[in-house]
This record gives C-alpha cells, structure tokens and sequence, in this order.
C-alpha cells in the first residue's frame, strides 16, 4: 500500500512538494483552493519569474532560527533549483546573478510545474479551501475537511502561503489551520511593500526616481540600511531599497502600536534618513558646496537657477521650500544658513514612515509558524507526519529571488520527508 500524501496549497512550495513527494513513491493529493495552481507565480519578477539566485547567502532572509534555514539552503540551493528546474524541461538564464527563464516569461515556470505535476499522476483538486486539519482519534490518520469535502492522509504537508497578494489565494488561512495544531505564529507584517509617509508634500515630487542610500532609525539607533533605485509616490517611498527595509519598518511599528496602547510614548513613525549623495564622503560633499557657490554665486541667479543640475528638478524645489526659501529670489541676497540647509537636505533628508501599504501590495509576509516548531526536515514538532513548506513559515528573503528560492527549498525537503519517512517506518 502506497503512502497517501496531502499537500495543501498549490502554488511555488505546494507544487514542489507535490512533486518531491511522487518522486518518493508517495500518492499524493494536491489541494488548491483556487481554480488553478500557481496564480501567484505568474505575478513574480514583473511576469519574468525570478526563480533564484547565484548568490545563495542565508545572510539575504530574516528568519529566527538562521542555523536551521542554513542548513536546509544547503541541503537544496541553487543547484538543486538548476537541476529541478532543467529535469522538467525548463531552460534558465543569469543576469547579473539573478535567475529567469530563458523565454522571461513566467507562465513558462508555471506550465512545467503543471505538466509535472500531471506526469507525475498528482490527484489536482481545484476549488478546494481547507478548513480543518486534525487527527482522526479512530484510525490515527490525518484528517483534512473543507469545501464539502473531507480527505484522510498518511501525511499533510501545509503550503498555502501567507497573507501576501490575497487576490492570488495567500489569505492566511494556512496560520490557523497551524494554530489548530497547537503551532505559535511570529507576528506577521507585510513585507517587501511600499511605505507611507506622514509629510504631506510628497505630491509634489511623485514619479521621482534617484539613486539614493536609505537608514532606518530606531530610538536613536540605526536599525536597518539600504541603498538603491528610490522611487517617490504620492503617498511616500518605494522602489527596490523601499522593498527592503518595510518589513523592519513594519516591525517598529507594530512594536511601538503596543508600546502605544500600553499607553508608553507616542507612535508618530518610523524615522528614514535619505542620503542622495551617497557617494560623496562629507569632506567631498563640503568641497561640492565650496565650488558650487565660487562659481555660482555671482550675477543674478535665482535661487531655483543657483540649484539647477544637482538633482531632480522636483526634489531642489521641495528643499528649497522645506529650507524656508523662495524659488525666485536672489541666490546672493539669499539667507546663506537656509542656503546651506538646502545642501543638508539633499545628504540628510528625514521623512517618517507611519505604515506601509496593505497585503494587496506586497510581494511576501514577515512572521509564520516559528522555524524553533519543526525539525530538520520541516516536520511539526506538536503534530509527526505534517511538515510545512514555503511562506507559511518564519523565512522571508530579501528582492533578488530568495523567496521563490525558499519555496521550492522548503517545499522539496517536506514533501521528500514525507515520503521517506514512510519508507522508513515501513522497512
């Protein structure tokens, strides 16, 4: 008698521990509750699938337990997503260090996950959201009930995601059925998302992007630093760097909303330092203002022409405006101490997160079932023969590939445990 093994959840980790399990003589059935698999791969890399990365660093996630996901990024890394990947068919590029496929397109991805999914004979039930998992007191079994339907499995394996791009299926669901099983959960935020911003003006300088070195205060202290492509919105920061930083902002934030509601302090957001001159050192830059005024500062410039060419038309108005100026006044008759905080602003310019955009926007979630509850091979610790995989976890990487990295890492080791544990208890 064969191994019956569930999955629930048919995206990136879903499909990859459907498969690992096949491949491990398991019969597997694949639950989904959307109408297809994988609606949410189609949406990864701008529709291009960044499927990984060259440089594999651990050192690139947030996670509490680094030892544990080191040493399943060892277990099953780059290589292995290469191999995984070209045994079905799939043809792969690197750019600059970052994976794609071939052809760009990440439908291309999906389409040989399905196709092998189906050679594999994995029973594929779509529309199918579960509800309840639990032991069966009778049989011993795992029982799995949702949708109308109720299943019995030797093995489940949890993998249907976080709360990330509800629109694609991540609705959480996975936490509580986690929780039914007696699992904690850290705090889950969004991540790699927007931040918006308490200063009102940012209107005026939206659509804005520059090369720019952001840091993350916290209580005096800096808490987190990146440097990157900054988009400016309408409603305040985005762009790779953005990305990011959010879920540490994300976690300030939560942290002070308690620290608030037990009445301790005021959360007025979270301080960013944005440095648009990331390149110059301070002797460097003072030298820049030195020249900038031999040179400059005669005839009858405006204040607004003194300015011209550093950066952005956009943002040398704002600062000119932030620093109590006018655009049309005389750069020489000019106060000189309001002249210079132009130049501090363009090094040292503060805004304050006061939260991100929701769920809907971001592209994974921080927190998940603590890494501390399961073992090597991604079993529960409370509950033997259910094994996580894939965002439902505490692991989340950084932009470049590492998420959909840890999906199909997770997603293998679970989904080969799970059916090689069987073999063992069997033999």
């Amino acid at each position: 008698m064969r191994n019956r093994v569930g999955v629930i959840g048919g995206g990136a980790a879903g499909m990859t521990a459907a498969l690992a399990a096949a491949a491990g003589g398991a019969q597997v059935t694949l639950l989904e509750g959307n109408e297809r698999l994988g609606k949410k791969i189609l949406s990864t890399g701008n529709g291009k699938c960044n499927l990984g990365n060259e440089k594999l660093d651990p050192e690139e996630y947030y996670t509490g337990s680094p030892k544990l996901l080191e040493k399943c990024l060892r277990r099953f890394g780059t290589e292995e997503t290469l191999a995984f990947f070209q045994g079905m068919g799939l043809m792969t590029v690197s750019r600059r260090g970052y994976l794609y496929p071939l052809c760009q397109q990440a439908s291309a991805v999906l389409d040989v996950l399905r196709y092998g999914v189906a050679a594999r004979g994995i029973d594929v039930v779509t529309e199918c959201k579960a509800e309840r998992l639990g032991r069966d007191r009778e049989t011993g079994k795992l029982r799995v009930s949702g949708s109308g339907k109720v299943f019995t499995f030797d093995k489940v394996i949890l993998a249907c995601g976080g709360c990330a791009a509800p629109k694609t299926g991540s609705d959480g669901s996975g936490y509580r059925l986690a929780q039914q099983l007696g699992h904690s959960l850290v705090p889950v935020v969004p991540a790699l998302v927007q931040l918006r911003c308490r200063e009102d003006y940012f209107k005026a300088v939206a659509g804005v992007r520059t090369d720019a070195l952001l840091t993350v205060l916290h209580q005096g202290r800096r808490a987190a630093e990146e440097r990157g492509e900054l988009l400016l919105t309408d409603y305040g920061l985005s762009g790779i760097p953005v990305f990011q930083l959010s879920r540490v902002v994300n976690y300030i934030l939560l942290e002070d909303g308690s620290r608030k509601s037990c009445g301790v302090g005021e959360n007025r957001g979270v301080e960013i330092r944005i440095n648009l001159f990331p390149d110059y050192a301070e002797d460097a830059f003072l030298k820049l203002m030195e020249d900038r005024k031999r040179n400059l500062l005669q005839g009858q410039r405006t204040v607004e022409e003194f300015f011209a060419g550093m950066l952005h038309k956009k943002l040398m108005l704002l600062f000119i405006r932030l620093a109590g100026l006018k655009p049309g006044e005389s750069a020489a008759g000019a106060d000189q101490g309001k002249m210079v905080q132009v130049y501090r602003l363009c090094r040292n310019w503060c805004v304050h997160a006061i939260g991100s955009n929701s769920y809907d926007n971001a592209q994974v979630c921080a927190g998940g079932v603590p890494l501390e509850e399961v073992t090597d091979d991604l079993e529960s610790k409370k509950v033997p023969g259910v094994y996580f995989a894939g965002e439902i976890l505490d692991v989340d990487g950084k932009c470049g590939g590492y998420n959909l990295q840890w999906a199909w890492c997770s997603g293998h080791l679970a989904g080969r445990a799970a059916a090689g544990k069987w073999k063992k208890e069997i033999h």
